[in-house]
This record gives C-alpha cells, sequence and structure tokens, in this order.
C-alpha cells in the first residue's frame, strides 16, 4: 500500500463505521408490505377465518409470522445499566502518544475514529426514570483500524467494591428486594444498607453517590471514569499504569434531589430528550478524554494502592493529561438495533491497552462476555452491526446461533497445511496483540492485600473537599436514603459507620433518621480536599442551557423579544410558556406562539426563569396558580431568574420577595442579587441581558439555600 492510499484510507476512517451501517438500514417509506420472506401481503388488519365470524386458520401464515416475531421482540434486559441512550461520533487525538502508548488510535490527530457511546443507569430496569439517584454510565466503543477498543466508564470514578467476587452480592441487595420488587430504581431500602454496613469498603462509593454527582443535570455534562487501573504499553515495550477520564466541555452540573423525583414524574425521559434534541440541534456534546499515568516504579509510593477500585488518584497528586476530544454528532437510527443490542466489554483492547492485576478489572473481562452469551443469543454477538469492527475478522470460529458471516473452505482449524496456516497469527510490528510481559508469582489463597484495607481515608478526603452547598446536599440525600430504612438497627450501624467518615457528618446523619448521635468521634486524620472533585470549580458557561418565559396576552413584545435575541446570541435557548398553547397578543398587537404550557412543562426543566413586563399579562399571570408555582419552584432550586419592569411586580409576590425586598422601591437601576436578576423603568435590556446571562453561567445560586433555612437541597 503506496502513502497516498494510506492516507487516503486513514482520512476516511471517521466514515467507515457509517457506511458500514448503511448497508443495513432500511428506508420502508413508499413500498409494498411483505412477509420475512418477501411475499407481498394484501391485507395485515384481518386474519383468515372460515367465513366472516368463523374461527382463524392455522394456515394463515401471515398471522402466524407476524405473532410470533411479535412474541419474540424482546430480548433479555442487562442486569445491570438495563435503561441506556447511545449516539454516535468521533474521536481525535491532540498529539501523538507514542512516549506512552502504541495504540494506533491515539497517534493521528488528523484521524477521526468512529465511537458509539451508551449513557445508562445501573440499578434501575429499562422503563425506570433517567433522573433517580444512581451511578451513571459511560461506556464508548472506539472502531479503530485495530479492532475495537471499550472504555466501560462510570460518571463516579470509583467503586462500591474492591473484588468482583462480591459483584453479585451489591447488586443483589442493591436491586428491588425478591420478596416484593421494590423499590425500583433505589438504593434507599433495607438490603442495600445492610450491605453497605456489613463492607465498609462501600464507604467511598457512598459518599459520592449521594453527592450531586449522584443525578446529573444532563448526559452532556457528566463526567466519565475508567474506574480500574490499566496500562499503557509503548513500542518499546515500556508500560505505565493509566485511568481515563471523559471532561465534558459544558462542565460537570446537577440536578437538586426535589428536581429529580419531579422530573421522574412529569418526564423519565429527561436526561435521554435532552441528548438527543441536543444533537438534532447541532449542540453537539464534546468531552476531552484525559488519563492520569504512573510510572511502575512509583507503584507504592502512595497512601492508597493504586489497584484499588474503591480509591481515586487525586487529580492533584497524579495530573490528568488531556490527550483528545470526542463528538457525538449523530443521533441512533433505530434504538433497539444500536443501543439495545450494543455490547460492551472492558477486554476488548487494542495493541498498546493493557490490564493491570486490579481485582475488580479482573472478574470484569469474564463477567462482560458470559452474559453477553445469554443477552445476545449466542457467540455471534460481534456479528450484530452496532458491534462489527471496521477492521477485517478472520478466525476459525464457526457456527453458532446467528452467523451472518458465509465461511468458505474445507478448513476451520490452526495450524493447518491446505491454506499455508491462513489466518496467520500477525508479529507485533503487524500489531498483533501482545500481552505485557508482568511478571507473577505467588501462592493460590483466598486474601486481600492489607493494603486495601482502608475503608475511610478517602471519603474523608472527598468529604472535605465539598462545598458547604454540597456538604448539605449529601447530608439531606443520607436522611432519604436512610430515612427510608425500616431497620433501626442498620440506620444506626449508618451512623456509627460514617463517623469513621467524619464526626460532624454522622451526627448530623443521625439527627435526620431518628437514631443516636454516635457515641465517640471518629478520626481519619484526613485534613487535605482535592478540589478537583467539587461542581462548584467546574467549568460554568451559559451556552445550551435552557430558559422559560413567562408569558400571558399583554405581554411587553419589545422585551421579549430583546431577551431572546440576547440569550440566542449565546447559545441559550428559550420556550414560551403560557397557560394555553397557541398564539398570545403582545401590548403592542403582535403575536408570539406560546410553545409549552403549565401542563407540558415545569421549571425542573429548564435552568433558567424570566418574566417580561406588560400590565395586562402581570395581572393575568398574578391569578394563575401554575404561574407562581413555576416561579417558586425555580427559585427554591437556585436557578437564575430574570424579570423586567411589571414582571418584578410578579417576582415580587413568590418566595423570591426575600430577595426583592430592597429591589422593590428602586427605580431603573439593575439589581441582581443571589441568581435573580431585575430592572424597572427601562427599554434598552441589553445591560439586564448580560447580567442575567451572567447569572445562568453559573448553573445555581446556592446562597439561597440559606434563606430564612426554607430552602431544600
Amino acid at each position: 500500500m503506496d502513502n497516498n492510499q494510506q492516507n487516503n484510507e486513514l482520512s476516511n476512517l471517521e466514515n467507515l463505521k457509517d457506511q458500514q451501517l448503511e448497508t443495513f438500514r432500511v428506508d420502508h417509506k413508499g413500498t409494498k408490505l411483505t412477509t420475512n420472506q418477501g411475499v407481498r401481503v394484501s391485507n395485515t388488519d384481518d386474519s383468515l377465518k372460515a367465513g366472516e365470524r368463523g374461527p382463524t386458520l392455522m394456515e394463515d401464515f401471515h398471522f402466524r409470522e407476524k405473532m410470533t416475531h411479535f412474541d419474540h421482540e424482546r430480548i433479555p434486559e442487562r442486569v445491570v445499566h438495563a435503561r441506556g441512550f447511545g449516539a454516535h461520533g468521533y474521536f481525535q487525538v491532540y498529539e501523538p502518544m507514542t512516549e506512552f502508548t502504541k495504540a494506533t488510535f491515539l497517534q493521528d490527530p488528523s484521524v477521526k475514529t468512529p465511537v458509539f457511546v451508551r449513557f445508562s443507569t445501573v440499578v434501575g430496569s429499562r422503563g425506570s426514570a433517567d433522573t433517580v439517584r444512581d451511578v451513571r454510565g459511560f461506556a464508548t466503543k472506539f472502531y479503530t483500524e485495530d479492532g475495537n477498543y471499550d472504555l466501560v466508564a462510570n460518571n463516579i470514578p470509583i467503586f462500591f467494591i474492591q473484588d468482583a467476587i462480591k459483584f453479585p452480592d451489591v447488586v443483589h441487595a442493591i436491586k428491588p428486594e425478591p420478596h416484593n420488587e421494590i423499590p425500583q430504581a433505589s438504593a434507599a431500602h433495607d438490603t442495600f444498607w445492610d450491605f453497605v454496613v456489613s463492607n465498609t469498603e462501600t464507604a467511598h462509593m457512598i459518599m459520592w453517590l449521594l453527592s450531586d454527582r449522584g443525578i446529573p443535570r444532563s448526559f452532556r455534562m457528566m463526567e466519565g471514569f475508567g474506574v480500574n487501573t490499566f496500562r499503557f504499553v509503548n513500542e518499546q515495550g515500556k508500560a505505565r499504569f493509566v485511568k481515563f477520564h471523559w471532561k465534558p466541555l459544558l462542565g460537570v452540573h446537577s440536578l437538586t434531589w426535589d428536581e429529580a423525583q419531579k422530573l421522574a414524574g412529569k418526564d423519565p425521559d429527561f436526561l435521554r430528550r435532552d441528548l438527543w434534541e441536543a444533537i438534532n440541534m447541532g449542540e453537539y456534546p464534546e468531552f476531552e478524554l484525559g488519563v492520569q499515568l504512573i510510572e511502575e516504579d512509583e507503584e507504592f509510593k502512595f497512601d492508597f494502592d493504586i489497584l484499588d477500585a474503591t480509591k481515586f488518584w487525586p487529580e492533584e497528586q497524579v495530573p490528568v493529561k488531556i490527550i483528545g476530544k470526542m463528538t457525538l454528532n449523530k443521533n441512533q437510527d433505530n434504538f433497539f438495533a444500536e443501543t439495545e443490542q450494543v455490547a460492551f466489554h472492558p477486554g476488548h483492547v487494542v495493541p498498546g491497552i493493557d490490564f493491570s492485576n486490579d481485582p475488580l478489572l479482573q472478574g470484569r473481562l469474564f463477567s462482560y462476555t458470559d452474559t453477553q452469551l445469554l443477552r445476545l443469543g449466542g457467540p455471534n454477538f460481534h456479528e450484530i452491526p452496532i458491534n462489527c469492527p471496521i477492521a477485517s475478522i478472520n478466525n476459525n470460529q464457526r457456527d453458532g446461533f446467528h452467523r451472518m458471516t458465509i465461511d468458505k473452505g474445507a478448513v476451520s482449524y490452526s495450524p493447518n497445511s491446505l491454506r499455508n496456516n491462513s489466518p496467520q497469527p500477525a508479529s507485533d510490528k503487524e500489531h498483533g496483540y501482545t500481552h505485557y510481559a508482568e511478571k507473577v508469582e505467588g501462592q493460590k489463597i483466598r486474601k486481600r492485600s492489607d493494603s486495601f484495607n482502608d475503608h475511610y481515608r478517602q471519603a474523608t478526603l472527598f468529604w472535605n473537599s465539598m462545598s458547604p452547598a454540597e456538604k448539605k446536599h449529601i447530608i439531606k440525600a443520607f436522611h432519604f436514603e436512610v430515612g427510608k430504612v425500616q431497620d433501626k438497627q442498620i440506620k444506626q450501624r449508618v451512623v456509627e459507620m460514617f463517623n469513621n467518615v467524619d464526626s460532624q457528618l454522622a451526627i448530623q446523619i443521625a439527627e435526620g433518621i431518628g437514631v443516636n448521635p454516635p457515641a465517640n468521634q471518629g478520626e481519619t486524620g484526613v485534613t487535605t480536599s482535592s478540589p478537583a472533585v467539587s461542581q462548584e470549580n467546574t467549568v460554568k458557561q451559559a451556552k445550551t442551557r435552557k430558559v422559560a418565559i413567562l408569558i400571558e396576552n399583554g405581554f411587553n413584545f419589545n422585551e421579549v423579544t430583546q431577551v431572546m435575541t440576547g440569550l440566542s446570541a449565546v447559545g441559550v435557548h428559550a420556550d414560551l410558556i403560557s397557560k394555553n398553547l397557541g398564539m398570545i397578543t403582545s401590548v403592542e398587537s403582535q403575536k408570539l406562539e406560546a410553545n409549552k404550557s403549565y401542563a407540558t412543562s415545569g421549571a425542573i426543566m429548564y435552568d433558567a426563569l424570566y418574566i417580561p413586563g406588560g400590565k395586562r399579562s402581570i395581572d393575568l399571570l398574578m391569578t394563575h396558580k401554575e404561574a407562581k408555582d413555576f416561579i417558586n419552584d425555580a427559585f427554591v432550586h437556585a436557578k437564575p431568574i430574570g424579570a423586567t419592569n411589571e414582571g418584578v411586580d410578579l417576582l415580587g409576590s413568590s418566595e423570591a420577595q426575600r430577595t426583592l425586598l430592597a429591589d422593590l422601591e428602586s427605580g431603573a437601576q439593575i439589581f441582581t442579587d443571589m441568581g435573580i436578576v431585575t430592572v424597572r423603568n427601562e427599554t434598552d435590556l441589553s445591560a439586564f441581558q448580560q447580567e442575567f446571562i451572567n447569572a445562568i453561567a453559573l448553573h445555581r445560586h446556592w446562597l439561597r439555600e440559606n434563606q430564612d433555612g426554607k430552602m431544600s437541597g
């Protein structure tokens, strides 16, 4: 192959997966209805009967085929990560990673490697809500020229357990209790917390799960972590330990617990809808890939075991090196064919990426293939289009359920002479996978390393790293989760367990769940923090945020159009919300369409709220309980709220009046405090717009939670 041909193939790599999938796509528009055998069907509304009112005849092959296929349309859902949503995209490395790994897709910045990503929740069934408190999966399949590489990540950098042999136990404990199948998609029940207090290695993960990380605002605003420790191996055979990170360019942001609960009823598809709409609008989610690297001779220099999956590597100690960016730019064409049938596996690696002795990872290397065999009906799930690599497949595997490949010839074994030993093993120079030659020796033993025995120090580090608002939310999460537990002894043991993390945390947990505070003060001795894990330190910007605008007949057209234009200029979307859908007439007799109503929306679906002036509009809104509920929800959830001219009066009749007391009699000067932005007696809203956009960029204004102690997290 000459250089020009090779360059052309590499430049086309981004499109290869799409071209491969295109051969399987079918658009039935304008076609005639047929059976699966290609026979045209004249009637699909009535079964074949012996007379109009007679029995159905078994010879009705169309009825039998149609019903049989329907009866078999469902496949077993995943035991965990059952509810997911996927999207296509591509990845580009920023600079060659030759020094660290020989993985081909991490070498050439001009190459766009196609990817498919599946976001998911862990605990709930396929029909559960998107916004439940849970760990989120973040699995990425890279279709590289050397074969598929799967980065099977979560949105939390650690896990509940240290050894995979306990995975069935933690899943059994957190799933609905078997005697009554209650509760769905929730850890707030006895069996899970019994497991927690019986397995103190869970302490660190519980802190992350009950933090705001457990209820992300959007898949687009969610970090991803490889969790386990892997190895990078370069051409010279030098290895380094590596952990993988996805960093969203929009920053890491979350819902409040009250929003998450309400959204589960109002829009259980909130996160998947958000991703679908963003991609359809061309606002492609972007994530930078980062790696943390530790030299092999530095494996034991830390105060934690780097192979312990209940520990993260603090970025202040092991910096994250940003090496590339992933862009998700295409929605799936068919949910079942792509998202439901995609099969990920942490053991799907390419030359240059290898494993460590992390005992959680070692067990995962068995489990994933095993579960796909049942779920996808046999050993040929790699031939399902979404799972097919763009690299060619050549081996002596044959037959099995749903085999698609028609293998020619008599030879299906190795070695062989009839076909000159084809297909032949590839050398290292030919990109044949060579396992890292790690020296391993020891006695067979069922025992955990003593270096895994520290269950609390990093949990304390995480607690120390939280802002006051984040700490408050964690405490309230404990109150909800453990408050649902019926066994008082388990509740008390939770308090005693987390006294080992922080005594004040334990005291505040006890206050909310009706048990005794700890008798003695626990102490880990950890006084340091890791600012990188606090969402208060994330990227903050207004781009792609959503603003609700409340209007009724008699609204001020000039104000609304000014603000909508200003928001649109910075990539913020606005919906016009009224009691009824349809055209709304302004005081200037111009019309705008209310595209959402109170019945079809809620403040929980938006990042901010704006109330324009117009006396008649405000007078009508004053009579609408739903409008005041909309404002009050936005206020108690610490969201930015803007109001202009008469709109300030409506705001002043809500919960926000506590913040607005100083402004109610003010003149044209812009008032801004704790995310509330108002102006009176002003027609030019340029300055107001900028203040409001600045408030939107901050996401939340948590100082409001301290107002009279009335707000909830």
